[in-house]
């Protein structure tokens, strides 16, 4: 019976998983969250592997850099009480957290926090 009322919601349009992940994807993209952690929110909440693709694809991933340091800019007077190191880590971490790839952070690390990447 219950697959019955799966199967009508979704034939009226009521249910689409595909809408319910370019949704969410863009929501959590403007709350500042990298892609990692949002695939990672959508496949919590059952999403297929093929429409999490889609979601984060449809993305602007030009923007994911200016993203994080939006978050960065945020976070940083909270952090800044430590030296430049420990805000470093703490930057890095939270921006880690937040999802986005190593690389971005790296980069957003050293421009916000004004730390030397180290050897």
């Amino acid at each position: 019976m219950a697959a019955d009322v799966v199967a009508d919601l979704t034939a009226r349009g009521y249910l689409d998983d595909a809408a319910f992940a370019h949704h969410w994807a863009a929501a959590r993209a403007a709350r500042g969250y990298g892609p990692a952690r949002l695939r990672a929110e959508l496949r919590a909440r059952g999403v297929g592997t093929p429409l999490i693709d889609a979601a984060l694809a449809a993305l602007d991933h030009d923007a994911e850099l200016e993203r994080a340091r939006a978050v960065a800019r945020r976070r940083l007077p909270a952090l800044r009480r430590a030296d430049r190191v420990r805000t470093a880590a703490r930057l890095r971490d939270h921006l880690l957290r937040r999802g986005y790839a190593a690389a971005v952070v790296a980069r957003v690390v050293r421009e916000s926090a004004g730390i030397a990447r180290e050897e």
